[in-house]
């Protein structure tokens, strides 16, 4: 994870970020009068974006992210929410390019890793999408759980599937598109860094990635398994105005799986 605040120095990854932030806010703010959840979400087909800057730009595009999504919220939703929104849109582009390569299903020494060729770099890329998706939504729904403004149930299962679409869907022909131009740019951010912030290939890294992963998956399964058994809520728009927030079931089972995605970042190296 070090590579996370070691890539302040490289003046292209700032370049990266500003460029990563802007674009991902300006495909926000067009869309914030389709209105999913008053306040706090909205249709994001720019949801397309934050995978393909993780693996694109690294951290760089995590931070894109992260401070892309702030700046869209000044634009209707603005509010104590938008402190976990920065945090799980963060994950939304480091959890795709820590696993990408660290689960062990991309050939370390393959020249063209993000070239989509073969089946097998479109299933890896469907699985990261999908958890960084998971992740944001993990963060986002635990975060205003405990605010006590919007049941886990209903916006843990509404963000993850409004990300998890357009990042499938539109991010791998985005992501074909764009890979080649950046390569020959000399703009990817493992090309950027020195070489002691990219991940080892070392069985640590390989365990990291599965806690990660696990993490994950575990948080948001167990979380929503607890939101729905024990504090009577509802998945998607009907769990609005249904059972109880705030629920430490909730906020423990969720909030395990949160540490132990960060936990597995911080083993990744």
């Amino acid at each position: 994870m070090k590579e996370v605040f070691g890539m302040w120095k490289y003046t292209k990854m700032v370049v990266l970020v500003a460029l990563s932030a802007a674009i991902y806010a300006a495909l926000l703010i067009p869309f914030k009068a389709l209105v999913l959840i008053p306040g706090f979400t909205e249709i994001r087909p720019a949801s397309a974006f934050p995978v393909v800057l993780g693996l694109l730009f690294g951290p760089a595009g995590a931070w894109g992210a992260a401070i892309g999504n702030l700046i869209g919220d000044f634009f209707g939703t603005l509010s104590i929410g938008s402190i976990p929104g920065f945090i799980g849109n963060f994950f939304f582009a480091y959890v795709p390019y820590k696993l990408w390569r660290n689960l062990g299903l991309i050939d370390r020494g393959d020249p063209d890793p993000l070239l989509l060729k073969g089946g097998k770099k479109y299933l890896t890329y469907i699985l990261v999408a999908v958890l960084g998706s998971m992740a944001c939504a993990l963060i986002i729904a635990w975060g205003l759980e405990v605010l006590r403004l919007v049941p886990f149930a209903a916006l843990a299962t509404i963000i993850c599937l409004n990300n998890s679409l357009p990042s499938v869907i539109l991010g791998i022909p985005l992501l074909i598109v764009l890979y080649p131009r950046i390569k020959k740019w000399d703009l990817l951010w493992t090309d950027i860094v020195d070489e002691e912030y990219l991940d080892k290939n070392t069985a640590l890294t390989k365990i990291g990635a599965l806690l990660m992963a696990a993490g994950i998956v575990g948080g948001f399964a167990t979380g929503l398994a607890a939101a729905l058994g024990f504090s009577g809520q509802a998945a998607f728009a009907g769990g609005f105005g249904q059972g109880q927030m705030g629920g430490a079931g909730v906020a423990l089972a969720a909030g395990l799986g949160i540490l132990l995605a960060i936990l597995g970042g911080l083993l990744q190296r």
